[in-house]
């Protein structure tokens, strides 16, 4: 089995920064991408950041020139570095893999969720 770990949510100001942490594992013989969602209170779930296994990434509009995504492929972990923090980034940010366990299975992983609250 895989298993995404998240941590890094918190408290922090308008302004600020923040840096979430996904940690995969279990068996892992390839990762396909990985990325960052959230959902806000009363709204529904979306994509924030991905990457793939080639380095490529994606951002949301609402965060592109504040978040950046990125990895550590000796730990299989994914980050997400959040800066320039506003309101409207709190949420439950979930963390996504597409995880190959062997050459010919691969499923979609979720971590638990951490919250993020932006307020002064």
């Amino acid at each position: 089995q895989v298993q995404l770990v998240e941590s890094g949510g918190g408290l922090v100001q308008p302004g600020g920064s923040l840096r979430l942490s996904c940690a995969a594992s279990g068996s892992i013989f390839h990762i396909v991408a990985m990325g960052w969602y959230r959902q806000a209170l009363g709204e529904e779930r979306e994509l924030v950041a991905t990457l793939n296994s080639g380095g490529g990434t994606d951002y949301a509009d609402s965060v592109k020139g504040r978040f950046t995504i990125s990895r550590d492929n000796a730990k299989n972990t994914v980050y997400l570095q959040m800066n320039s923090l506003k309101p409207e980034d709190t949420g439950v940010y979930y963390c996504n893999g597409r995880i190959y366990s062997s050459p010919s299975r691969w499923n979609d992983h979720w971590g638990q969720g951490t919250q993020v609250t932006v307020s002064s």
